[in-house]
């Protein structure tokens, strides 16, 4: 009952907060990027919480579970680095745009209405199989703890997440990220000791999960391999953590959900400051996240499905008050997640294709209104998608990061820095990145299986850069894309900018002092216990 009781007073927090702010929404900017007002900790909140959801904390916790705990602590040691690359080579230019979404970026950079239509369908098909993908994950989390039904859980969720997203749009959902950030936050460190006490104390517990015969190989550089695990040999398992770990940071650095982010950033600075304590957060929550759990195996090794390992823990091994941050706060990367997916395809469809389409721009009381209505309509779709469609928490999502990773990894860096890129490059780059992942998955589906190297998204990225090339020798480079470029390349001089100036020179040192203490916290907590049999 408190579980429940946790979820419904969270649920009600976020619901009154977007009813709150929904009066105070004015304008499409305030509806689309919050009025640019976002600072570091409104910034770094979602960032972090629009990226960790039920993928996260329930897909990858069970993978872990399973046998893998270490090859994702390899993955994010590549994908966290995202953020770093990607304010620095993208996001704060997206920012100096002053663009409303991320299509329109690419739409004004090479003064295409074809470019911006093409991204804007991939953000809408892209983010809507990882809306379904994380409302699954959310609906399963719900029925497990109040024993109601999987549809009816998953039209609740459907319900808060979609009320407050539509009310109060990127104002409410960066607010609301900003509180669950903390909440999920919390509950990671927290039950760090706790779960690692139950399991024995340190350093045993890490030792028996070392040794556990249930999981032979469990924290090995490489984890569980051979023809019955999911990875094949050691260097099969290493090579796709290396690979799916730079595919994340391209998706960190360039996906809608993440670079729309700086979108809302009140100065550069703010930006950049966001994108190191969002790396830090990101490594700190993973480092603790995976070694607590590796270690419930050795607590129980048969936990089905594996998804449910941390809500698991959250109901049978912390104290019932952390249980129930645990899984509101789960809950809460899930409802972040959701409102942030549903948010940038509601702006995408009516900013990039309804109003492009009728070659006039809206009003801001026309915007909003229909804003909202397509939110509406695109959230229904979702619910049904969700109730037909078996969940697959982990690997809907990771197909869908995928996409944008091939289809916009190339094209947002050269839309920056390249002076030779032409719009039918751009266009092609976007559509063959896309549709290359497409049938790289595709192939399964015949009995096809690809090698490790030849992963999926790594035919989209090569169709996507061979498309980016053969087509930019074509057409021509208008004015207006040179002045557009000129003019996101010029480096803004903000109010207070030496004390602004001061501020950020810090940054550096935090992210070195931070790697450090993750370096020790990894050599005391893990290679220290299993060196000492």
């Amino acid at each position: 009952m408190a579980f429940l009781l946790g979820i419904i007073i969270s649920f009600c927090v976020y619901v009154s907060i977007g009813i709150f702010l929904f009066r105070k929404v004015k304008s499409s900017e305030e509806y689309y990027v919050s009025g640019r007002s976002g600072n570091t900790l409104m910034i770094t909140g979602t960032l972090v919480a629009s990226f960790l959801s039920t993928v996260s904390f329930m897909g990858e916790a069970g993978f872990s579970y399973e046998g893998y705990p270490i090859l994702l602590l390899i993955l994010v040691i590549f994908n966290a680095s995202g953020y770093i690359f990607g304010v620095f080579l993208f996001g704060r230019y997206l920012r100096r745009s002053k663009s409303l979404t991320v299509p329109e970026f690419f739409g004004n950079r090479f003064h295409s209405k074809k470019v911006r239509l093409a991204a804007a369908i991939t953000t809408i098909l892209g983010i809507a199989a990882y809306l379904v993908a994380v409302t699954q994950g959310a609906a399963v989390l719900l029925a497990e703890v109040s024993g109601v039904s999987y549809p009816m859980a998953l039209v609740i969720m459907w319900v808060v997440y979609s009320s407050f997203t539509i009310l109060s749009g990127a104002k409410g959902v960066m607010v609301n990220d900003t509180v669950m950030f903390f909440l999920f936050s919390i509950a990671t460190y927290l039950s760090f000791p706790y779960i690692i006490k139950s399991a024995g104390g340190f350093p045993d517990a890490v030792m028996k999960a070392a040794n556990l015969a249930e999981r032979p190989d469990l924290l090995s550089w490489h984890g569980i391999t051979g023809p019955a695990a999911t990875m094949g040999t050691p260097w099969e398992a290493l090579a796709w953590a290396v690979i799916m770990g730079l595919v994340w940071g391209i998706v960190i650095a360039v996906s809608p959900w993440q670079s729309s982010r700086y979108l809302m950033a009140k100065n550069e600075h703010v930006a950049i400051r966001a994108g190191v304590w969002a790396t830090i957060s990101i490594l700190t929550v993973y480092l603790f996240l995976h070694i607590s759990i590796s270690t419930i195996t050795t607590i129980k090794a048969d936990i089905a499905p594996t998804e449910k390992v941390f809500i698991w823990a959250a109901m049978n091994i912390v104290p019932t008050w952390l249980g129930v941050i645990i899984v509101s706060g789960i809950m809460a990367a899930a409802l972040s997640s959701c409102s942030s997916f549903l948010q940038i395809i509601g702006s995408s469809i009516t900013r990039d294709i309804m109003e492009q389409s009728r070659k006039k721009e809206y009003t801001d009381h026309h915007l909003l209104r229909a804003s909202r209505i397509s939110m509406v309509v695109i959230s229904l779709i979702i619910l049904l998608i969700g109730l037909f469609q078996p969940p697959a928490v982990m690997w809907i999502g990771y197909f869908a990061a995928t996409l944008f990773a091939a289809s916009w990894g190339p094209i947002a860096i050269s839309s920056v820095f390249s002076k030779k890129v032409t719009k039918e490059g751009a266009f092609w780059s976007i559509v063959f990145g896309f549709v290359g992942v497409i049938l790289g998955e595709s192939l399964g589906m015949f009995g096809i299986s690809l090698p490790v190297y030849l992963n999926p998204v790594i035919i989209g990225l090569i169709l996507s850069i061979g498309a980016l090339i053969i087509g930019s020798k074509y057409g021509t480079i208008t004015i207006e894309e040179r002045e557009f470029q000129a003019n996101i390349l010029q480096t803004p001089i903000e109010i207070d900018e030496q004390k602004e100036m001061n501020i950020t020179r810090r940054y550096p040192a935090y992210l070195m002092i931070s790697g450090v203490m993750i370096i020790m916290v990894t050599l005391v907590f893990y290679y220290w216990p299993i060196n000492m049999n």
